[in-house]
């Protein structure tokens, strides 16, 4: 146990390379930590309380049927990113407006709190995705201004995978890191220091159900994977099919359909926070033609198509 370094006393480490106050990214990070242990919890004891499997019985503002686990995960986050002072608005995926706090805080926070939770009661990993931004509007509270920051203002960004084991992958623009929870003392230890994804892969991830969809540039590609006879694999669970791809080298694709001409993903929630990770990493995110973290949002649930992985594959990608 003397070796290992916990998240608390890496983040106190490393505050020298958060731009802003010492303390403040400890502060910020706190809430992700303790929500994601409490999550944790709740997803190793699904198959055993139907009170927290199976759906809502509403949707959220995407249309998409709401898990029993996306509403406690958004209402669990919330309330912990409220009671820390740091923060004084929220967007999360499952809220159709800004979730104001009036604290005074210097940040917000795009959130996604259960992506791939249609996959929840199949015992299919699942994740929370994160992004951070320094507030730059004034006034009593945060505006939409502070929200269509494109993803190159991002102070800090992560994911945490519920899996075979849990994991809190982030980045403040130095670097990625990976903590892995120790449930024996309920504490996230260094795990996978100065990740890097590797420049070349062999996996390709995308639902080729839409193969017909696609353009016939994505087709080529997809087909030019199958010639090279490279590993489909496709979870449908967007952090587990990143975090695989990120350690082992590889591609994913979610492009725009005849059905989704403006893709499916949302940029604010998924793609600029693991566009940025993924470039820490030295890989490389874009929409198809243009970097991911250059993409003004212009509006809070905006759609973007998301090319994502390892630098030579989504060039190649790009090109086809």
């Amino acid at each position: 146990m003397a070796n290992i370094k916990t998240l608390a006393e890496f983040i106190t480490e490393r505050q020298h390379e958060f731009t802003y106050a010492t303390g403040e990214l400890t502060q910020l990070l706190t809430s992700f930590r303790l929500a994601g242990k409490m999550v944790n919890r709740e997803v190793n004891k699904a198959g055993l309380a139907e009170d927290i499997l199976g759906a809502q019985g509403s949707e959220n503002v995407q249309g998409e049927q709401q898990q029993k686990l996306d509403v406690y995960a958004n209402d669990l986050f919330i309330r912990l990113l409220r009671s820390q002072g740091e923060v004084c608005a929220v967007a999360s995926e499952e809220n159709e407006e800004i979730v104001h706090f009036n604290n005074g805080g210097k940040y917000v926070v795009t959130m996604d709190p259960l992506d791939g939770s249609s996959n929840i009661d199949v015992n299919v990993s699942i994740g929370t995705i994160f992004s951070i931004y320094r507030r730059i509007s004034e006034g009593e509270t945060a505006t939409m201004e502070d929200f269509m920051q494109s993803g190159t203002a991002q102070v800090a960004a992560g994911y945490i995978i519920y899996g075979s084991s849990t994991m809190l992958v982030y980045t403040t623009g130095h670097g990625v890191n990976g903590f892995t929870l120790d449930p024996s003392i309920g504490t996230f230890c260094l795990s996978h220091a100065n990740m890097t994804t590797p420049e070349e892969g062999n996996i390709y991830s995308v639902n080729e159900g839409n193969y017909f969809d696609f353009s016939e540039g994505v087709r080529n590609y997809i087909d030019d994977c199958k010639r090279q006879n490279m590993s489909g694999r496709y979870i449908g669970s967007l952090v587990a099919d990143f975090h695989r791809n990120l350690l082992k080298g590889g591609i994913y694709m979610y492009p725009a359909t005849k059905k989704s001409p403006n893709g499916k993903l949302r940029l604010l929630y998924e793609a600029n926070t693991l566009a940025m990770i993924v470039e820490q990493a030295g890989g490389m995110a874009t929409d198809g033609t243009t970097r991911i973290l250059d993409l003004k949002p212009t509006e809070l649930h905006q759609r973007c198509p998301l090319y994502i992985g390892s630098k030579g594959m989504v060039e190649k990608a790009m090109k086809s």
